[in-house]
């Protein structure tokens, strides 16, 4: 990657969770998933998410900061993201915590909806997609403006394999992406797809060889400095042609929250499988994202 360098002149905040790199010559801001233990949208990682679209919105409209591109990645080798944290739902679900099942869906829209919206700037929103992006991982994926994925990359909604939908976005984008039916079929198949197949149904824009993403980001770049107004007005075109509402989404992960606690123990103990699968996924740091000290 050229020219990496760490925010000096006036350093981010730290995050536990992430680690943000800016690449000034292509004025690319990368944040990098870094969960500890689990590669999920535990609270932790989606308070540091949140602060941290706080802090570079901020700091990109008061010119502080000149970034034209915010790509989101992992850490996590062969994984971006398994999504929404099922030990919690799981623990909020026994205990018939409506209330607290609603506000982790709220938490999950108040990132996703800013990373749909370019957070109101001139910016384009990227997902880099390198390993498994399932559930919310998908949803969080396919929030960005563009989507470019590694030929490895495997998307899906596996909720309904424990009765259950995705709550926090998936039929929203993916409706005005490939239209209703094509949403819901790919929702109520509960299936895992390929990056092509990704690509192929119009979902994942640009597709890559495995090792290559973030080359893939700076190619991408690199065309859209030549024609980047046409691109810009095009995503804002398509937001006004075919929006996603806030209190859309709100309204959706309500619903979400009420079917969560008409699951049956049943369906609980489907649950345990894929929280087994999340568990066992202990975090390793990405060896070819190492974070670049600069002196």
């Amino acid at each position: 990657m050229s020219n990496l360098n760490i925010l000096q002149k006036q350093p981010f905040s730290t995050y536990d969770q992430l680690d943000v790199i800016l690449d000034e010559e292509q004025e690319i801001l990368w944040y990098y998933m870094n969960p500890e233990n689990r590669p999920c949208f535990t609270p932790e990682l989606l308070s540091d998410l949140r602060n941290f679209q706080k802090e570079a919105s901020t700091r990109i409209r008061n010119e502080q900061l000149t970034a034209k591109y915010l790509v989101v990645a992992s850490r996590i080798p062969s994984v971006f993201n398994l999504g929404g944290d099922l030990n919690l739902f799981k623990r909020l679900i026994e205990n018939g915590d409506r209330d607290g099942l609603a506000a982790y869906g709220k938490s999950c829209i108040d990132i996703l909806y800013p990373n749909y919206t370019s957070m109101d700037l001139p910016v384009t929103t990227i997902s880099l997609i390198q390993g498994k992006a399932l559930g919310g991982g998908m949803e969080a994926a396919i929030s960005s403006n563009v989507i470019i994925a590694e030929r490895s990359a495997q998307m899906g909604l596996p909720e309904i394999l424990f009765n259950m939908f995705p709550g926090m976005g998936a039929y929203s984008f993916l409706s005005r992406q490939v239209g209703p039916k094509m949403a819901e079929r790919i929702i109520l198949s509960g299936n895992t797809y390929s990056a092509e197949q990704m690509y192929e149904m119009g979902i994942v824009d640009i597709v890559c060889n495995d090792g290559e993403g973030v080359a893939a980001v700076h190619n991408y770049v690199k065309r859209q400095k030549r024609m980047g107004n046409s691109t810009s007005a095009m995503q804002k075109v398509a937001r006004r042609v075919n929006p996603v509402p806030y209190q859309e989404l709100i309204d959706i992960t309500e619903i979400w929250a009420d079917a969560a606690l008409k699951l049956t123990e049943k369906d609980l103990k489907k649950m345990d499988r894929l929280v087994r699968a999340q568990n066992k996924l202990d975090k390793v740091s990405h060896p070819a994202a190492t974070v670049q000290n600069v002196a």
